[in-house]
C-alpha cells in the first residue's frame, strides 16, 4: 500500500470552485463530469485562470460553486442565488456578473482538461510546503492521497501503474505545471500570492500529477492504493 484516498473531487464548471464526493466514477476522459462545462467567451475560448491557444483568464471564476443535479450543473452565484445549467436565463446571469458576454458551454471537440485526466496530490507534499490539508483546494485535485512518507512522493509514481481501490488503475503520466490560480483566495481560503513564487523557484512550478485512467471504475475515500504488479 502506498497510500489511502483522504478526499474527492469533481468541478463540473472548469474554473469554479467544485463539489466533494465520497465516491467519484472514473472514465477514459477522467472524473466523470469533472470540467464537464465551461464558461466560454464570444471568441470560443473558455474561461480560466491563464490565456492560451484554448483559454481565456477571466477573473472572478472562483466567486462562483458548482455542483451536479443528476447531469445538470447547477451555478451559486457569489450572492447566493442558484441557477441550474439548463435554465436559459444561466447565460445572462454569467455575462452579468462577469461583465463580458459568456455562455456556459458543455464540452465538445475541445477538451475543457488542461494537460491530463486524472489529477493527484498528496498530503506530505502539502505539507512538505508548509500547507494544510485544507489547502489541497488551491490545486483543484480529483484526488488527495494521504501517505505515511515526506516529502514530494508522487513524484517517484511517475511511469508506474496504480491501483485506486478493487477497480480502478492508472498510469501517472506526468507532473502538473502550475499557474495563478494557486495564489487566489477560494470561499474561506485566503490570497496566498507568494506561493506560486515558492514553487517556481523550488520545483519548477510542478505540484501533483496527472494520470491516465487504464481502467475505468470507482474510487472511494478509504480506498487504498497500491502499485500494480509489472
Amino acid at each position: 500500500m502506498i497510500g489511502v484516498v483522504e478526499r474527492l473531487w469533481r468541478h463540473p464548471v472548469k474554473s469554479m470552485r467544485g463539489e466533494s464526493l465520497d465516491v467519484l466514477a472514473v472514465d477514459d476522459r477522467g472524473a466523470v463530469g469533472d470540467r464537464l462545462f465551461a464558461v466560454r467567451d464570444e471568441a470560443g475560448k473558455f474561461g480560466s485562470g491563464k490565456d492560451t491557444r484554448r483559454f481565456r483568464r477571466i477573473d472572478g471564476l472562483f466567486r462562483f460553486h458548482a455542483r451536479y443535479e443528476g447531469g445538470t450543473p447547477v451555478v451559486a452565484f457569489p450572492d447566493g442565488s442558484e441557477v441550474a445549467g439548463d435554465d436559459p436565463r444561466i447565460h445572462e446571469a454569467l455575462s452579468r456578473e462577469l461583465g463580458l458576454p459568456v455562455t456556459l458551454a458543455r464540452e465538445a471537440a475541445v477538451s475543457h482538461l488542461d494537460a491530463g485526466p486524472l489529477h493527484l496530490i498528496t498530503t506530505s507534499s502539502l505539507a512538505a510546503l508548509g500547507l494544510a490539508d485544507e489547502d489541497a483546494r488551491r490545486f483543484r485535485p480529483n484526488l488527495v492521497v494521504r501517505t505515511d512518507r515526506a516529502g514530494f512522493v508522487e513524484d517517484e509514481w511517475l511511469g508506474r501503474r496504480i491501483h485506486l481501490g478493487e477497480e480502478v488503475v492508472v498510469e501517472i503520466v506526468s507532473t502538473t505545471e502550475r499557474c495563478r490560480m494557486i495564489g487566489l483566495p477560494q470561499g474561506e481560503l485566503p490570497a496566498s500570492p507568494g506561493l506560486l513564487r515558492e514553487l517556481a523557484a523550488s520545483r519548477d512550478a510542478r505540484f501533483g500529477v496527472y494520470a491516465r485512467v487504464l481502467v475505468p471504475g470507482a474510487v472511494g475515500v478509504g480506498d487504498r492504493l497500491r502499485f500494480a504488479v509489472p
